[in-house]
């Protein structure tokens, strides 16, 4: 089927309206009306080919949310009318450790929601700049927020489970000092999803300005990075700090602060790398710098789950079709609280 979507034909051309065609669901498929997709970093460093392997048209989008419009034969977990998600994943291979383990992001074979690899055309996938998506059962997810809130849900898809994968994996909770290093689209769910799992929640800012929003979004003490003096008043405190900045910067400046046997976990991805840390920083206080990458779908689904329990959504700001380019441009330049999301239904005005 043929349906209006939003790509680029070529790494230095605008993103511009288009028509893309989508499979027939088989037996195992899922449907899916989008309502909204959020907008990440990552849609734009891949449009841009700022990131190596882009194919052209490149249609983003992996942070989506909607309605099922129609389901296989086989598929008995979904039906026609419920609220799903689909993240950054639409295939793996399904057999190896990690997916076994519902690490699919961690899987080699593991296919995004655009510029994978795929037997429908055009030969790579195609995201959820779109009006629909079809996608295997396997990777879609259930919604339990209201249909009132589901445009902010959209970026749980990719920057919540980003930030909630790591804080999970290594242990947020009561009697932990977490840090969050950046308060932009990952920080800012990183500092709620910290505060609601009962951490003592430090933020890190560049910018005295955003004292006060990091408080409101539930940091209980702002940190100012550039202030060398806070800096060395937080030394060995921290049992964590998950780092959300996606710019080369001092890792050391950060891995400091961690007690014996704390880790500082990278997912913000640069286009170039972080100048080396200082390995004396690491061994003399067994700390631990590590990296993660989204999360596999059954952690994805627990991260909705806990969202909704705890009501915790993005703060976002809702665009039409025809505005995203000019939110591009506007993210480069950090002019947004704290994501985009666009629209899905102003693609066919």
């Amino acid at each position: 089927m043929s349906v209006k979507a939003y790509g680029a034909y070529a790494a230095d051309k605008p993103l511009e309206s288009m028509d893309i065609s989508r499979r027939a669901p088989g037996p195992h498929d899922v449907q899916i009306d989008i309502a909204y997709c959020g907008i990440c970093h990552s849609d734009l460093h891949q449009v841009r080919a700022e990131w190596a392997g882009t194919q052209f048209p490149c249609v983003p989008g992996h942070e989506i949310v909607g309605r099922v419009a129609a389901v296989g034969a086989h598929v008995s977990g979904f039906k026609p009318g419920d609220l799903v998600g689909i993240g950054c994943i639409v295939d793996s291979c399904k057999q190896c450790e990690d997916c076994d383990a519902g690490l699919e992001n961690y899987c080699d074979g593991m296919v995004g929601t655009y510029n994978g690899a795929t037997a429908d055309a055009p030969g790579w996938t195609l995201g959820g700049y779109s009006q629909e998506i079809v996608v295997h059962e396997r990777y879609v997810l259930r919604i339990g927020h209201s249909e009132d809130q589901l445009a902010a849900v959209a970026p749980l898809l990719c920057a919540g489970i980003t930030t909630y994968s790591p804080l999970k994996h290594w242990n947020a909770g009561p009697g932990k000092t977490v840090g969050v290093v950046g308060i932009g689209g990952l920080g800012h769910m990183g500092i709620k999803l910290a505060h609601a799992m009962g951490a003592h929640v430090i933020a890190f800012t560049t910018s005295e300005s955003k004292r006060e929003a990091a408080l409101a979004l539930g940091a209980d003490e702002v940190v100012v990075s550039r202030d060398a003096a806070a800096m060395a008043a937080q030394g060995k405190r921290f049992d964590l700090i998950v780092n959300t900045v996606a710019a080369p910067h001092d890792l050391d400046a950060f891995l400091a602060l961690l007690k014996r046997d704390g880790a500082m976990v990278l997912v913000g991805a640069p286009a170039t790398p972080h100048p080396s840390p200082n390995v004396f920083n690491m061994i003399t206080k067994r700390r631990t710098l590590a990296g993660s990458m989204i999360g596999g779908i059954p952690e994805t689904q627990e991260m909705l789950d806990f969202c909704a329990k705890h009501q915790i959504v993005a703060d976002i700001e809702l665009i039409r079709a025809e505005e995203i380019n000019e939110a591009y441009e506007r993210m480069l330049k950090g002019d947004i609280k704290y994501r985009f999301v666009i629209d899905n239904a102003t693609m066919g005005d």
